[in-house]
């Protein structure tokens, strides 16, 4: 199977260029996105199946399975392995490095619904099929779903589905590139994306709604690409008014994800306080005693703390702005740090230990790509998803992926 990539243009498809890997070849996108504002997306012929690899249990020592209609169990070669009726519940369990459901044991066993039926997994569900298989810690489920259906469920899942709908295209087309991105790159034989926030949230059929569906659609197999390349468009809720340049954040040096103004100040989460007691803090951060301050070391150039200092009277520690962020769970590592000292005076060379430190922030989540409070409030301004994206992935074009 190829995948192209049609160039968006007022009035032509440009010619195939290059080729990537994993099967996927491209047609390049020339037309700037913020031109693209101007244009209406040409219509295309309907896209051919593009399935997602998506582990929607991982290492598990067994799941429930089930579909709404009936259904076949199938092994790895293809053989029926048994029928299910609609609505039945079975449970597939780890068994020695290989996979039993009842009586039937096999190396990995798929699990297909007959017509349109969805696939019952755990506690959801899911459109498409789904293949458990033996992992190292057990089993793990892995729905097969075409990439615009699971953009239904990852929309609705990553942004409220009543914003309004040009952010919600905006959310699609970034997702479609983050996915098909991992699905180029991961390496990984068995999945391309999980389900939780370390790729994208996907949560089957309860997240869909016709909004996100409508987003969906209106941007069929449109993807960001730059250089001629899908990019690794990831996103985020708030950044605190500005966001990020990526190496600044990570490691890796992407051109299309360079520091822009945010336009989140609308968000709850724009700013924030949390506070914390002493013996609540020496418990997130040991090794240093009792803390009595924590000192930036190194901050971004809009102020996100690289490292920090922690300072306790039995020792010191130097943290990365991730690893505070993760002991402490604060929305980002946009934030300043205030001690309350004891009404007590210190006594000789003894420093005395703050009753509690209040934590002020801004933003919410890494603070790279798309902000989704901020595509929020530029749609509410009447801005296109066209321009929301080009405005957060800078030097960023359009194309729409056709399937061979």
């Amino acid at each position: 199977m190829n995948l192209k990539l049609n160039a968006i243009a007022p009035q032509r498809l440009l010619a195939p260029i290059l080729t990537l890997g994993r099967h996927l070849s491209l047609i390049s996108l020339l037309v700037g996105v913020g031109t693209l504002a101007n244009f209406a997306v040409m219509a295309l012929p309907a896209l051919a199946a593009l399935e997602m690899r998506v582990a929607i249990e991982q290492d598990v020592s067994q799941v429930t399975i089930g579909s709404s209609t009936n259904a076949v169990l199938r092994d790895g070669s293809g053989q029926v392995l048994a029928e299910i009726p609609a609505m039945g519940a079975l449970v597939a369990e780890s068994n020695g490095g290989r996979v039993t459901v009842n009586r039937w044991t096999a190396g990995q066993v798929w699990v297909e619904p007959e017509a349109d039926g969805f696939v019952y997994i755990g506690d959801k569900w899911y459109r498409g099929r789904t293949l458990v298989l033996p992992t190292s810690g057990g089993i793990t489920a892995v729905n097969y779903v075409d990439l615009e259906e699971y953009l239904y469920s990852v929309v609705g899942a990553e942004m409220p589905t009543s914003w309004p709908l040009e952010a919600l295209k905006a959310q699609a087309v970034s997702a479609r590139s983050y996915a098909l991105y991992q699905r180029q790159t991961s390496g990984n034989a068995v999945f391309d994306v999980g389900d939780t926030t370390s790729w994208q949230v996907y949560s089957g059929l309860e997240k869909e709604a016709t909004s996100t569906q409508q987003a969906v659609r209106e941007t069929a197999g449109q993807v960001l690409v730059h250089e001629g390349r899908i990019i690794e468009a990831v996103f985020h809720s708030a950044s605190g008014g500005y966001t990020e340049n990526v190496e600044d954040v990570w490691t890796s040096y992407r051109p299309y994800l360079r520091a822009v103004q945010d336009f989140d100040q609308n968000a709850p989460v724009y700013q924030w306080t949390e506070t914390f007691s002493a013996d609540q803090l020496r418990a997130r951060i040991t090794g240093v005693g009792n803390i009595l301050s924590l000192q930036p070391e190194r901050r971004t150039n809009q102020g996100r703390i690289i490292t920090m200092r922690v300072v306790g009277d039995a020792g010191t520690r130097t943290l990365s702005g991730n690893e505070l962020r993760q002991a402490l769970d604060l929305r980002s590592t946009l934030f300043e740090v205030t001690p309350s000292l004891p009404n007590v005076a210190s006594t000789g060379n003894t420093v005395p230990v703050p009753t509690s430190f209040q934590v002020q922030g801004r933003g919410f989540g890494h603070g790279l790509g798309l902000s989704q409070w901020g595509a929020r409030e530029m749609a509410s301004q009447g801005q296109n998803y066209q321009q929301i994206v080009s405005h957060y992935y800078t030097g960023a074009n359009l194309a729409v992926i056709q399937v061979e």
